[in-house]
Parts: structure tokens; C-alpha cells; sequence
């Protein structure tokens, strides 16, 4: 089994820690999943506590940009934090698209704190057999 190590891990959550949330001109990255699932390829985010009306969804030409603003919860006024962890603020990822991929279709659906994008592969990029002309006789192989 391989597993996947990234030394610097720590090194940006402590960064992340110090900077502060993000802001719209400078936004924190959000964790995500990529893979092929049949005839589409699959995206998925990371964005716990975040609303679907906090997420932006955008394609030009081949690039795809996801933000999404976590906003805090508001409290009363006689509470006193004790401890903070959650990152709040804005949070993007933007990924180029192969020219494989039909943007013109994309389904997105939000469950669970997960942001799922589904994009279909193009026709023009799926495997077709081509037909092969041989004498009068016409012969197919698979491409």
C-alpha cells in the first residue's frame, strides 16, 4: 500500500494558524478528492459548517473556481469563547480542466459538508471503434 506523506502539512496548518482566516483577495485552500467514477469525472471538497448559499461555483473556458465562506455562528452575548480551532473566512480552489471534460454540464450537489461536482467526460474523448476499409470489405477494431 503507498501512502501519500506531505512533510509541510504541519508547517501550513501552523502557518494557516498565525495568518488568520482568508478573505476574498486572499483566500485559504480547501481539501479535496479527484477521480474518475464511469463516464464522469468526480470532485469533491471538504467544506464542513459551510451553507450551500456560501458557495460560488464558476467555469471559464477550461478553469474551474470553487469559494466558499464560512461565516461564524453567532452567539450570545454572556459567552465566552474557550477555544477556537474551526478555520473561518473564505476558502478557494480553482483546477484546470482537461478539454476532455464537458464544463457545459457540470452537476454539483452539497450533503453533508461535502461539495460534490460531477463532470461528464466529452463523446469526443471516449474510446469508438473506427471502421477500416479494406478492398470492398470493411474490417473494425477498437480505438
Amino acid at each position: 500500500m503507498l501512502m501519500r506523506t506531505d512533510p509541510f502539512r504541519e508547517l501550513d496548518r501552523l502557518a494557516q494558524q498565525l495568518i488568520g482566516p482568508g478573505t476574498w483577495s486572499s483566500p485559504s485552500a480547501m481539501p479535496m478528492d479527484a477521480y474518475r467514477e464511469g463516464d464522469d469525472y468526480v470532485v469533491a471538497f471538504d467544506l464542513p459548517g459551510v451553507t450551500a448559499d456560501a458557495i460560488d461555483i464558476d467555469v471559464e473556458r477550461n478553469i474551474l473556481t470553487v469559494k466558499a465562506e464560512r461565516r461564524p455562528v453567532t452567539k450570545a452575548d454572556d459567552v465566552q469563547m474557550e477555544l477556537s480551532e474551526r478555520p473561518l473566512g473564505v476558502f478557494s480552489r480553482q483546477i484546470v480542466l482537461a478539454d476532455t471534460l464537458d464544463t457545459e454540464h457540470i452537476q454539483a450537489d452539497h450533503d453533508a459538508g461535502v461539495l460534490t461536482l460531477r463532470i461528464p467526460i466529452a463523446e469526443r474523448a471516449k474510446p469508438r471503434k473506427i471502421s477500416i476499409g479494406v478492398g470492398s470489405g470493411h474490417k473494425e477494431i477498437s480505438g
